[in-house]
Formats: structure tokens, C-alpha cells, sequence
């Protein structure tokens, strides 16, 4: 069955991109003009079996979750999610107004190939330049801080740039710990990405059908699965070494989508 083969590959591709600062959406571009699946229908799967990655977080930081519900009026409840709302809008208001013009334009090899590259040599300078750490838990962070991250996350609507790699380093760069900034990072996907699956899954409804359930069943437990494996090793990984290797990989693979695209 071909569409258990697409279903598959690009569910693993989101898992194991999604929270990591290489881009997803760049990744699941390539690796969906690479299957042939395109059009509005291939466009609205890529988005919707990021529900499947956003599930992982949840169910891995469950208890932080369950925590911070419980005390949500009173701190650090209450400050945590004010961050998740500050950081959320700007994204929400560029997502709101250009959106469409976005996927009209932007979703192509070429231009993801472009800011997989220059989001390379962006993470080598931060990394050489090493910006000292100021916070050093995601519960301390400051609304001023959480604004910043959410103002980096809007270069993320470019293909290529990376959500999780412009929520990140733009973390690192204001002063938060590595691991602070991934954590923020992976809480603050959770409205972001669920409200971008429910718009674009409104917008889509005249394409899609009851026959599609199958194969969006299919890539969204094979994203859930192959996101649980990569945060938990992420995580650990973050707290020890440098954003450089992830660089490197940008650029590398950069070059091999303007390679195969130019020949």
C-alpha cells in the first residue's frame, strides 16, 4: 500500500525533526516532493501529524504539566502559562495574516534549501559568540525574555528556518540555559502547533475526506513514537554539548537539496 510507505516516512521525518533545530516543515517538504505527495491534501497531512509530536511532549512532561495546571493562579502556575501566552501571540498574528501567501510561495525545496543553510551559519555565529546564561530553569524565566523567544518565533514561518531552532537559539541568545531554552521551546510548541493544525484543518475541509483518515492515523502514531524516542535523547544531549552539530547538518543537507534540485 503506497500511502502506508508515505504515511510512514513522513511521520518518522516529523518525529525525529520537530523538535530539534533543523526544521520539520523544510524536511517534510523535501521528503514529500521527494515521494511525489503534494497539493493541498499532502500540505494539510504535514501539518496535522505534528499533533502526533506535540502529543510526545505532553505525555513526556506530563507531570510538569498536571503541576502547573493545578497551581495555574498562583505562581509559578500563573507565570508559566502568562510566558506561553506572551510567547504564543506574535506568531499568531503573522501566522493569522500571512499564512496563506506562505504556503503559496515558500513551500519549495529551493527556498527551504536556502534557510536550512542560513540558519547554519546563524547557529555557528551564536555559538562562537556564546551569550552568557541568565536564566537558568524555564519557571524563572521573565515575560520580557518570554516576548523575545516569541518574536524569534515568527522567522519560524519561513520554510527552512526551524521552530524549534528560532525558539531555541533565540532563547539562548536572551540568556536562557540550554536546557531552559529547549524546554521552553518544547512547552510553548504545544499552542502554537495545535492552533496552526485546527486553522489549517478548517481551511482544508472542502480536500479532505473520510478516506484520508487511514493514512493520517498512520503518520500521526508513527510521529508520536519516533518524537518520544528523539526529545528524551535531545534533552540529555542539549545539556552537554553544543547547537554546532545541528549547524552542520543544516548546511550539509542545504547543499544536498540545491544539488539534487539544480540538476
Amino acid at each position: 500500500m503506497h500511502w502506508v510507505f508515505i504515511a510512514v516516512i513522513l511521520g518518522l521525518v516529523e518525529g525525529a525533526t520537530e523538535f530539534v533545530p533543523v526544521s520539520s516543515t523544510g524536511h517534510l517538504i523535501v521528503a514529500s516532493d521527494w515521494l511525489g505527495y503534494v497539493g493541498d491534501q499532502a500540505d494539510t497531512f504535514v501539518i496535522f501529524i505534528q499533533l502526533g509530536a506535540i502529543l510526545a511532549i505532553v505525555w513526556l512532561y506530563r507531570a510538569t504539566l498536571v503541576e502547573n495546571v493545578r497551581g495555574w493562579n498562583r505562581e509559578p502556575g500563573w507565570r508559566f502559562f502568562t510566558n506561553l501566552a506572551i510567547a504564543f501571540l506574535p506568531a499568531a498574528i503573522a501566522g493569522l495574516l500571512f499564512s496563506g501567501a506562505i504556503k503559496t510561495y515558500l513551500f519549495n525545496p529551493l527556498t527551504v534549501a536556502g534557510a536550512l543553510i542560513v540558519g547554519g551559519i546563524v547557529i555557528l555565529v551564536i555559538e562562537r559568540w556564546q551569550p552568557p546564561t541568565r536564566v537558568a530553569t524555564v519557571e524563572a524565566i521573565p515575560w520580557r525574555l518570554a516576548l523575545g523567544v516569541g518574536l524569534a518565533q515568527v522567522l519560524a514561518l519561513f520554510p527552512g528556518v526551524s521552530r524549534s531552532g528560532a525558539t531555541i537559539l533565540g532563547g539562548y541568545s536572551l540568556g536562557l540555559s540550554r536546557r531552559a531554552a529547549t524546554e521552553f521551546s518544547f512547552f510553548l510548541a504545544i499552542p502554537v502547533m495545535c492552533a496552526a493544525t485546527v486553522y489549517d484543518l478548517i481551511g482544508s475541509r472542502d480536500v479532505l475526506s473520510l478516506a484520508d483518515l487511514p493514512m493520517f492515523a498512520v503518520g500521526f502514531a508513527v510521529s508520536f513514537v519516533s518524537a518520544l524516542v528523539v526529545v528524551r535523547r535531545f534533552v540529555t544531549f542539549v545539556s552537554g554539548h553544543t547547537f554546532a552539530w545541528f549547524a552542520w547538518y543544516r548546511i550539509l543537507f542545504g547543499l544536498v537539496v540545491l544539488a539534487v534540485y539544480f540538476s
